[in-house]
C-alpha cells in the first residue's frame, strides 16, 4: 500500500510539472511576405517578472545569446497572469524564425554585456519555453526592390534580394501584366562573413546570411513614360507588380528628395540603436511622390544609410522600409562613416586618427558597396580579401541640375583619384545645359554643431574643395553627419556673400545646407537642458540663417530659371524653411532679413501608404521596462511601462 501511495504521489508530481511547464505558440507558421504579422502566445509562466523576455532567433539554430532582438513579456497587458501575447511583423531573413522565453533576474545583470545605449542586454541562463519555427512561403518572388539611374539615357537599374543565385529577371512594359519580350537578366552577387573586417560584422552575433543581391538594367525606355515591372522567375516566383516613370532627357524640370542619416526602425529592441523617425521620413516622401503622379523624381540619401553597424539583419529591415519609395523612384546614396569606418581602413592619415574610428561596425563598406550600384566606376581597394569599396564619387545630369557626390571617408586631397574626378567634373559642367550644380557629401564642410569633432577634416575640405566650389559656382552643397537641418548664407571662407537681391555688386557663392535630419535620433543640443547643464551648447552665428532640431527631409524642385529647396518637417509634413535661387546665383528669399512669408504649396495628405513598421512602432512602446527597473534608459525603452518621459543621455554620435 505504501508503494502505491509513493507511486501515486510521484505520478501526481510529474503531472503537475508537465501541466505547469510554460507553453509558447506561434500563428501562422507560414508568412507570405516581409511585414506580415505573427501572433506569439504564451501561458503557464509561474511568478511572472517584469524582466521575463521573449527573444527572436533567425536562423533557429542560433545560440541563446545570438538573438536578433527581444521584447519584454510585460509589453502584453495580461503578462501578470502568466499568459499573454505579442504580435510582431517579421522581415524575411531567408531563414526561419523561432522564439524563446527566458527568465532574467536582477542579480544576473551584467553591465559589461550591453547595447549601444549602455543598457544591459538580457541574460539567457534560464530558458522557459521555445516555439516552433515560423517561415516564409516559397514562390513569393524576391524582395528589397530598389531602383537607380545608370547615367545613360533610356535605362533604369533594378536591384533586389533573393535566397539563392538561380537566374532571375526583370520583365517590364507600358501596360501592367503585358510584358512581351521586354526582359532583362539580373546578375547575382553576394558577400561572405570572411569579407567583413571587424566585429560584430564578422562574428556570430552580427553576421547573418545576406542572400543573393541581383542587379539588372532595363533598356530601351521612352522618356517620361510610366513602366510596370516585376522581378523574379517562373520557377521561383515573381514579385508584386511595381512601376516607375522613366527620365525624360528633354524635361526642363527636376524633382528630388534629399536627406542624410536615416536608418530604420525595428519592432523589437536589439543590440544597436534604431531609428523610429525614419517611418515618418519615408511616409511623407511617399506622399510627395504619389502627388507627382507620372512625373519622374529621385531620392538622395547622403550617407549613414541603414546604421546596421555590423548587425546584418538591419540592412534587411532598412530595405524593406524604403521599398515602397525605392521601387518607384531611383534611390541614390553616398558613403558615410557608419557604412565604412574601421580600424585599419586603407586611407587614414595621422590627422584623421581621431575622425575615422569603428563606426562601420566591421562592415568596411562591403554591404554598402554590393547592395547599391551607383553611376560611374569609382572604387578603392580594401587591402583585404573583400571586394573593392564602390559607389564613392560620381555625377549625373537630371534636367537643369548637375548632381555631384563625393566620399568624405576616402582620400579627397589633391593628387587623389577622387580630387581629380571632382575637379574635372565641376570644371566640365555645361551651365547652358544644367544651370544648377548640387554637390553632396556626408561630413559637412560647414556646421555650427560640434565643430571641433571633424575639425582636421573640415580644414582640408575648406582648403582644397571650397576653392573648387567657389570657382565653379556650385549652387548648393548638401551635407549630412550632423543630425540637424541647418541652412547657411552664400559662403566663402566663413564669410557671407551678398545675395544679389538689392542690385549691389555680388558674387554667386555656394549655399551650404546640413540635411542629416532623416531619422538618427541622437542630435547635438543648441540650447541648455535644465537637467543636463554641463552638456555643451552651440550658439548660432550670423552665417547660420536657419537651423532646427526637427526631423524631416528636403525637397528640391528646379526649372531652368529657378531652383527651390524646401525643408519638410516630419511632425506635420509641412514646409518649414525654403530658399529660392535663380540660375544666375541670385537668392530671392531665405536671407536673415526676410520680412515676407514664402507661399508654400501644400500637398493633400489624405491618402498615403505606411510601411509595416508603422504598426511595428506602435507595439514598441512597452518593450523596455527593464531600463526603468534597473535605472538604465534608452530611446527604445523610455516611457515604456511607467508612462513617464525621460531625457536620454547619449554619447556623441554622428
Amino acid at each position: 500500500m505504501d508503494v502505491i501511495l509513493v507511486f501515486s504521489l510521484f505520478f501526481l508530481s510529474v503531472i503537475s510539472q508537465i501541466q505547469s511547464k510554460p507553453t509558447l505558440t506561434v500563428s501562422p507558421k507560414t508568412l507570405s511576405k516581409s511585414g506580415d504579422l505573427v501572433l506569439i502566445q504564451w501561458s503557464g509562466i509561474d511568478s511572472p517578472s517584469k524582466l521575463d523576455w521573449l527573444g527572436l532567433y533567425s536562423p533557429p539554430n542560433s545560440s541563446h545569446d545570438n538573438f536578433i532582438g527581444y521584447k519584454f513579456l510585460s509589453s502584453s497587458l495580461t503578462w501578470k497572469s502568466g499568459s499573454g501575447s505579442i504580435s510582431l511583423p517579421l522581415t524575411s531573413l531567408r531563414s526561419n524564425y523561432t522564439f524563446r522565453i527566458f527568465r532574467w533576474t536582477k542579480s544576473e545583470v551584467d553591465p559589461g554585456f550591453h547595447d549601444q545605449d549602455h543598457n544591459p542586454l538580457p541574460g539567457t541562463k534560464h530558458l522557459l519555453a521555445e516555439s516552433e519555427a515560423v517561415g516564409f512561403e516559397s514562390g513569393r518572388g524576391p524582395e528589397q526592390i530598389h531602383l537607380a539611374l545608370t547615367g545613360r539615357d533610356g535605362e533604369m537599374r533594378v536591384m533586389f534580394v533573393a535566397e539563392d543565385p538561380e537566374e532571375r529577371h526583370v520583365r517590364y512594359g507600358e501596360k501592367e501584366g503585358e510584358w512581351g519580350d521586354d526582359v532583362a537578366v539580373a546578375r547575382a552577387e553576394r558577400y561572405e562573413r570572411e569579407d567583413m573586417c571587424h566585429a560584430p560584422a564578422n562574428e556570430s552575433v552580427g553576421w547573418r546570411d545576406p542572400g543573393w543581391i541581383f542587379d539588372a538594367i532595363v533598356t530601351g525606355l521612352k522618356g517620361g513614360v510610366k513602366y510596370y515591372y516585376q522581378v523574379g522567375s517562373e520557377s521561383k516566383g515573381w514579385s508584386a507588380t511595381r512601376s516607375f516613370v522613366s527620365w525624360d532627357k528633354t524635361s526642363n524640370k527636376t524633382v528630388s528628395f534629399l536627406f542624410g542619416d536615416m536608418g530604420a526602425p525595428t519592432p523589437y529592441v536589439t543590440f544597436s540603436r534604431t531609428q523610429d523617425e525614419s517611418i515618418s521620413t519615408m511616409k511623407w516622401i511617399l506622399r510627395d511622390i504619389e502627388a507627382l503622379g507620372d512625373e519622374p523624381a529621385f531620392v538622395s540619401h547622403i550617407g549613414d544609410i541603414s546604421y546596421a553597424r555590423g548587425y546584418s539583419w538591419l540592412w534587411d529591415e532598412f530595405f524593406n522600409l524604403i521599398e515602397p519609395v525605392a521601387s518607384k523612384v531611383p534611390y541614390h546614396v553616398c558613403i558615410g562613416n557608419h557604412e565604412y569606418d574601421w580600424p585599419s581602413q586603407p586611407w587614414k592619415p595621422d590627422w584623421a586618427n581621431s575622425i575615422y574610428g569603428t563606426d562601420g561596425g566591421g562592415e568596411c563598406g562591403v554591404p554598402y558597396s554590393l547592395r547599391f550600384n551607383m553611376p560611374g566606376s569609382s572604387s578603392e581597394p580594401t587591402g583585404t580579401r573583400a571586394p573593392a569599396t564602390r559607389n564613392l564619387y560620381y555625377s549625373f545630369d537630371m534636367g537643369p541640375v548637375h548632381f555631384v557626390y563625393m566620399s568624405t571617408e576616402t582620400n579627397f586631397l589633391p593628387g587623389s583619384n577622387q580630387y581629380n574626378f571632382l575637379k574635372h567634373d565641376l570644371e566640365s559642367v555645361d551651365r547652358m545645359k544644367t544651370p544648377f550644380v548640387v554637390f553632396q557629401g556626408h561630413r559637412p564642410m560647414y556646421t555650427t554643431s560640434f565643430e571641433r569633432g571633424d575639425a582636421p577634416l573640415r580644414e582640408r575640405m575648406l582648403e582644397h574643395l571650397e576653392p573648387l566650389f567657389v570657382k565653379n559656382k556650385v549652387t548648393l552643397a548638401l551635407w549630412g553627419h550632423v543630425h540637424r537641418y541647418e541652412r547657411f548664407c552664400p559662403l566663402k571662407n566663413f564669410t557671407c556673400g551678398i545675395m544679389g537681391q538689392k542690385g549691389e555688386d555680388w558674387e554667386a557663392l555656394p549655399i551650404h545646407v546640413v540635411i542629416g535630419m532623416g531619422g538618427q535620433d541622437w542630435q547635438p543640443k543648441w540650447e541648455p537642458r535644465p537637467d543636463h547643464l554641463d552638456d555643451p551648447i552651440f550658439p548660432q552665428p550670423k552665417r547660420s540663417l536657419y537651423r532646427t532640431g526637427e526631423f524631416g527631409y528636403t525637397r528640391l524642385v528646379a526649372t531652368r530659371e529657378k531652383l527651390i529647396l524646401s525643408f519638410v518637417g516630419n511632425h506635420d509634413g509641412e514646409v518649414h524653411d525654403m530658399v529660392e535661387i535663380l540660375a544666375s546665383g541670385e537668392v530671392l528669399n531665405g536671407s536673415d532679413d526676410d520680412n515676407g512669408k514664402v507661399s508654400v504649396h501644400k500637398v493633400d495628405v489624405t491618402h498615403y501608404s505606411f510601411s509595416h513598421y508603422v504598426w511595428g512602432g506602435s507595439v514598441l512602446v512597452l518593450g523596455g521596462f527593464v531600463g526603468y527597473v534597473l535605472g538604465f534608459v534608452s530611446h527604445t525603452r523610455r516611457s515604456a511601462a511607467s508612462g513617464r518621459d525621460w531625457t536620454s543621455v547619449k554619447t556623441q554620435e554622428t
